[in-house]
């Protein structure tokens, strides 16, 4: 029978062996083993100190490019935009630094006039509210208001109906048809707007990251849907944060071969950079022309190279 004694005499034994690896280790690393050891410890220290610094100088290079874009930007845009009544619209998850920033370069920058605010929300997309939107929209539809989408679409139906009321058209709508038409949407937590000003000639859209949960096809599907009812009746452009949104409205537009002929996308909306490619993209779209401006994939260039041209006399 094993006892206690054997216990503590098996444990000693374990120990005294830990303590004579432990010794015959420190003796096997003293000499050319230890020295090479803290030779690679010290060249991983200097290359991370490089690293560290390379970083520094990036980071301060990059705030300085910042700078400068935010700095070079009312010259660049001069008074393109000045009167222009714009919409500015968002989708779920838009970041609020980022809506912020474009609302202030195109009011305080370009002279632009935002006439209101609309966030689409995901309840607006949703598939599983088609029926109710079709039926929400037949029965807000001001008198006069004809040629909306006779489909099964509720999304294309009621943003057809949205880019009527919210637009320039001929006949104008009265103003409490327009009120009436965003009280419903915004009582049946389809939208949030705040007061709308009046009709707009031009409209921004600023998207968010996509859906990616169950149907996430079918709901960004459904933005596009929007995008394509706003094209019909004014200038749009659709931007994005950053590339870091692969899959968003932006690449969706893009990759749409009839969408993305009139419609102008910029995917660095969320830098100084590409504040300034979403002022000028409005510009060449309220000229009648188009562009896919940024960094990400799609993108032909920077900027509009017809805008700057034109700002320097050719």
């Amino acid at each position: 029978m094993i006892n206690f004694r054997y216990h503590v005499v098996s444990l000693a034994a374990v120990f005294i062996a830990l303590a004579i690896g432990l010794v015959v280790g420190t003796a096997a690393f003293n000499g050319p083993a230890a020295d090479a050891l803290d030779d690679q410890v010290a060249a991983m220290r200097n290359d991370n100190n490089k690293l560290r610094d390379e970083v520094e100088h990036l980071t301060e290079e990059a705030q300085q490019e910042e700078r400068f874009a935010t700095e070079a930007l009312p010259g660049l845009i001069g008074n393109r935009l000045a009167g222009k009544r714009v919409l500015l619209v968002t989708t779920t998850d838009a970041g609020k630094d980022y809506i912020d920033g474009v609302a202030d370069a195109l009011e305080t920058v370009a002279g632009a006039k935002i006439t209101g605010r609309l966030s689409i929300q995901k309840k607006f997309v949703d598939p599983a509210n088609k029926e109710e939107l079709l039926d929400l929209v037949a029965t807000i539809t001001p008198p006069g208001v004809t040629g909306l989408p006779a489909n099964s679409n509720g999304v294309e139906t009621a943003s057809a109906l949205l880019a009527t009321t919210l637009m320039d058209r001929d006949p104008a709508m009265d103003p409490l048809d327009r009120r009436k038409v965003l009280t419903a949407f915004k009582e049946q937590a389809y939208l949030i707007s705040p007061d709308v000003t009046g009709p707009a000639e031009a409209v921004v859209v600023l998207a968010g990251a996509p859906y990616t949960e169950k149907d996430a096809d079918k709901l960004n599907g459904a933005l596009k849907a929007f995008v394509e009812q706003f094209d019909k009746t004014s200038p749009i452009v659709v931007a994005g944060e950053s590339t870091a949104g692969a899959g968003n409205l932006v690449g969706t537009v893009r990759g749409d071969g009839a969408l993305s002929k009139p419609v102008s996308t910029v995917d660095n909306a969320g830098s100084p950079q590409g504040r300034a490619a979403v002022l000028l993209a409005l510009a060449e779209q309220i000229e009648g022309k188009s562009g896919h401006y940024g960094v990400a994939s799609g993108s032909t260039s920077l900027l509009p190279k017809t805008v700057v041209g034109a700002r320097n006399g050719s």
